[in-house]
């Protein structure tokens, strides 16, 4: 059998070489070993905890795709950590072994799952799970200022007492980029450093509506219900990629109730507050009110200026004194900005040779915010796509379903979204006479296309510097 899973391994890397880069590739496919592959479920090794928990967040989906056409539909996949002896202590591997090699054993422990996944499904295997928490995301890092303080102090809270406030569920809302994430993986974290026994997940929307229609395609909703509702926290991020799913809306609207009846903590984020949600059931609606409803703002100068400085401190970095005023002025939106600004300036004066000065910093800014600050209009962005596929643009706004017209206006509207303030109603509206929905399952369509499908990516690339000439 061992024979057979290098061979459909083999196979199965043909298809994954041509979706992602060659980079991504080498790094990340090639390291993988496969072990066996019986009885419908094909396990393979991987290096670390770190390197499964990395293939789970960011290539799940190509997993999944290829495995059901190399393998059929029905395929699960096991994975091993590869372990070393010094580590036999801390993974609770109780095997007795010699040598301080790396061994090709599983990890057995109480408080770690031996990962055995449906790909985009899970399947509870021991008592506790894989919480998809980054410890790198926590209290101590996340920087407070006015517009982020009722957040902190509410999500502290929640962390010491999961399910005992009154902060049940606890809605957090704001803008990309403001630190949504960074807080949910902070309550996570501490939930999981004060309860160790705690079952908490993190998770995004998106990867709840894959692992939805995929349970939904083999007849395995019941459990992904059961697994669901087995939490003692449930996290779900950007619950607004939910609006227009009416079915995914019922199944975490069923999951939601039972966690909440039984006293379980929810922790939801947004980029909306819960009335905003058009499209959302009203009956989930009314749930997302019934605790604490807390926003985000966008950094204020004196936060900006203090998220700078431990940055620049980290990394042992020296910045004039004018160049970090400078900075913190105009970089007003959020703090990956900031933080993208930061390592773009030390990378430019390192290449050029030149001095971090005014010039220079004004320099950084401009090319990495230009497009927030330059007015792109919908009509520009679908006269750039339409000059891309050579479409005439009243094509667009027509009912064709000719799969060239559907991508020119599923990608129209995916810029739209991505670089103007207009709403998903309004970008419906005036592209193709659309609604809300549509805007949002086009957007999803064209991020998870993108991820999949290295020619689609390149389109989208393409389009993408022709909107910022």
């Amino acid at each position: 059998m061992q024979n057979d899973s290098k061979q459909l391994w083999a196979n199965c890397l043909t298809v994954i070489r041509d979706i992602v880069p060659q980079a991504a590739f080498d790094a990340w496919f090639k390291p993988i070993i496969p072990l066996s592959y019986e009885d419908g479920k094909l396990t393979i090794q991987v290096p670390s905890q770190f390197f499964y928990e990395y293939l789970e967040e960011k290539y799940v989906n190509v997993l999944k795709m290829t495995l059901s056409r190399v393998f059929g539909e029905n395929v699960t996949l096991k994975y091993r950590v590869m372990v070393s002896a010094r580590d036999r202590k801390n993974l609770g591997d109780t095997v007795d072994y010699p040598g301080e090699e790396a061994r090709q054993l599983p990890v057995h422990t109480p408080n770690k799952v031996d990962v055995a996944k449906t790909p985009g499904h899970f399947r509870v295997a021991t008592q506790d799970i894989d919480s998809q928490l980054n410890p790198r995301y926590n209290f101590d890092n996340f920087y407070e200022g006015e517009s982020n303080r009722l957040v902190r102090a509410v999500s502290e809270k929640v962390a010491a007492e999961p399910g005992k406030t009154a902060f049940n569920p606890l809605f957090i809302y704001g803008a990309s980029g403001v630190g949504k994430t960074h807080i949910c993986h902070a309550i996570g974290v501490q939930i999981k450093k004060l309860y160790p026994q705690k079952r908490v997940l993190y998770i995004s929307s998106n990867l709840f509506r894959l692992q939805y229609t995929d349970a939904v395609r083999k007849n395995l909703t019941n459990d992904l219900i059961n697994f669901y509702q087995s939490l003692d926290t449930l996290i779900l991020d950007d619950i607004h990629e939910m609006i227009g799913l009416t079915k995914s809306q019922a199944t975490f609207f069923e999951i939601f109730n039972h966690l909440h009846q039984l006293g379980k903590q929810i922790v939801l984020t947004c980029d909306r507050a819960p009335v905003d949600l058009q499209g959302m059931e009203e009956r989930l609606i009314s749930r997302l009110k019934w605790g604490m409803t807390a926003q985000i703002g966008r950094p204020e100068l004196e936060l900006r200026k203090k998220i700078l400085r431990k940055k620049i401190d980290l990394e042992g970095l020296e910045i004039p004194n004018e160049v970090f005023e400078f900075i913190a002025e105009n970089v007003k939106d959020n703090v990956r900005d900031l933080e993208g600004v930061l390592v773009s300036l030390m990378a430019t004066s390192v290449h050029t040779n030149r001095e971090i000065d005014i010039p220079l910093a004004r320099q950084v800014i401009s090319q990495m915010i230009s497009l927030e600050r330059k007015q792109i209009t919908i009509k520009q962005i679908q006269e750039t796509v339409c000059r891309y596929f050579n479409l005439d643009e009243t094509l667009i706004n027509t009912r064709s379903r000719k799969r060239e017209i559907v991508m020119a206006r599923q990608i129209t509207m995916y810029f739209a979204k991505k670089y103007t303030d207009s709403s998903l109603a309004h970008i419906g509206k005036v592209v193709g006479g659309k609604d809300h929905a549509t805007v949002l399952y086009s957007n999803n369509l064209v991020n998870e296309q993108m991820e999949i499908n290295k020619k689609y990516r390149a389109t989208v690339e393409a389009i993408e510097s022709c909107l910022k000439q």
